[in-house]
C-alpha cells in the first residue's frame, strides 16, 4: 500500500457535519488494484470504515475457488483492502505533513475465517492501535454480514516524500 497522505486533497467538506472521502484522490491505486469501493466513515485519528462489493467478473475472483467449488475473493486481497483503508486513518494523524507517503510494512495475528464470494458486500473496518515516530499499528476486520472473513494487525510506516516521489504522485 502506498498512499499520498496530503490531507485536504481527498477530503471534500460538503457541509460542516458531512464529509465525503474520495478514494481515488487518497490512494494512487486505480482499477483493478483499487480494492476499496467507498469509505463510509472516518473518526479522525481513531478508525475508518469502508465497503468493497465483490463481483464475479473481477480478475481476482476468476479462476479462484474458495472452498466448496464456488469462486471467492482471495484472503490476501482482503488484507490489501484493509491496508488501503488504513490510509484514511493515517492521513488524519498528519497535520502539516503535506506529501508524506505511507508504506505498508507488515502483518501479524492474521486470521482467515470465512470467504467473500461474488455478490457479497465486504464491510471493512480499521482501528488505530498505536502511532509512534512514524510507525503506525492498526487492527483491521473484514466482514460479510456478521461473519468475519479476515482479522489482522497491520503495520505501516510514514515517511516524507522526496521530490521525485511527489512528482510521481501528482
Amino acid at each position: 500500500m502506498r498512499a499520498n497522505l496530503a490531507r485536504n486533497s481527498f477530503c471534500d467538506m460538503a457541509t460542516a457535519d458531512t464529509v465525503r472521502w474520495d478514494t481515488l484522490t487518497l490512494l494512487p491505486h486505480r482499477f483493478p488494484l483499487l480494492l476499496v469501493d467507498r469509505i463510509t466513515g472516518v473518526e479522525p485519528g481513531r478508525r475508518a470504515t469502508g465497503v468493497k462489493a465483490v463481483t464475479g467478473n473481477e480478475w481476482s475472483t476468476i479462476g479462484t475457488s474458495g472452498g466448496g467449488g464456488a469462486y471467492a475473493m482471495p484472503h490476501l486481497l482482503v488484507v490489501e483492502a484493509l491496508a488501503q483503508l488504513s490510509a484514511a486513518v493515517l492521513v488524519t494523524l498528519l497535520e502539516g505533513n503535506e506529501g508524506a507517503i505511507g508504506y505498508f510494512l507488515g502483518l501479524s495475528n492474521v486470521r482467515f475465517r470465512g470467504v467473500a464470494r461474488p455478490g457479497d458486500m465486504l464491510e471493512l473496518s480499521i482501528e488505530l492501535r498505536q502511532f509512534r515516530r512514524g510507525v503506525c499499528k492498526t487492527h483491521g476486520v473484514a466482514r460479510v454480514g456478521r461473519c468475519d472473513v479476515v482479522r489482522a494487525d497491520l503495520t505501516t510506516i510514514i515517511r516524507a516524500a522526496d521530490a521525485r516521489e511527489r512528482a510521481a504522485l501528482g
